[in-house]
């Protein structure tokens, strides 16, 4: 190890390199890249499931350039929070997955199976040299039968959860999440805890620097201005 450099600087310029005590920096510092990415919610509901993001906001952008919310199938959706330009791969990547299941066994894929694909693909980038981790986290929501809400994180790790929240104001809206979400609650109930979660964690959110995507019947779609703009001067 050369002098003078802290002691982990061995062990965080490979991909492939374990630290004495188990750890992969290179992964760890992907993560960094979530953590600091503007807040992603998402909440399960009794017949369905609702994701919110909170996109980057600067004067003369123009808003749908930087979205955090995409359709993968007619009954999956997916929110990023970090790198976006990894996560269009990953979305990419998804969507192909997607139609590829389709038209080989005629059926819409199961969101699990999906997950998986996504988990495995970050997985391999962990593995060899020359690559480097995915710097972004998904929270897919989808329905075949009942809805789902997952996480790929960018060690290629896959939870299915009932809600969760990721990026910088994490920390806050986790505890508003443990206190107050309920399995079967009302869609009503949830989007107001999605909005409440983002207030909470984001300085000011309005209807052009947040999204929100909703499946329920199966069926995944965005929510227009108007839907959003209402729904924040009612909670």
């Amino acid at each position: 190890m050369e002098v003078g450099l802290p002691e982990h600087m061995g062990y965080d310029r490979g991909i492939t390199i374990f630290s004495p005590d188990g750890r992969l920096y290179q992964v760890e510092y992907a993560r960094q890249a979530v953590e600091k990415a503007t807040t992603t919610v998402g909440v399960t509901f009794k017949d369905g499931a609702i994701i919110g993001a909170m996109k980057v906001s600067m004067p003369l952008l123009v808003p749908e350039s930087s979205r955090k919310i995409y359709k993968i199938d007619e009954h999956i959706g997916a929110a990023t929070c970090g790198l976006i330009a990894d996560s269009k791969v990953l979305v990419d990547f998804a969507r192909v997955k997607a139609q590829i299941h389709k038209m080989t066994y005629g059926e819409p894929i199961e969101i699990k199976s999906l997950v998986k694909e996504i988990a495995l693909k970050k997985q391999i980038y962990t593995q060899y040299g020359g690559t480097r981790p995915f710097g972004v986290s998904l929270l897919l929501i989808g329905m075949n039968k009942t809805p789902h809400l997952f996480e790929t994180d960018p060690s290629g790790t896959m939870r299915e959860w009932y809600a969760h929240v990721l990026g910088r104001g994490s920390s806050v809206a986790k505890k508003i999440l443990e206190k107050e979400y309920k399995q079967n609650m009302s869609k009503e109930t949830a989007i107001k805890l999605v909005v409440k979660c983002l207030r909470n964690a984001e300085k000011r959110i309005s209807k052009d620097s947040v999204e929100f995507g909703i499946v329920e019947d199966r069926k995944f779609r965005f929510m227009s201005k108007d839907e959003i703009n209402k729904i924040l001067k009612s909670y």
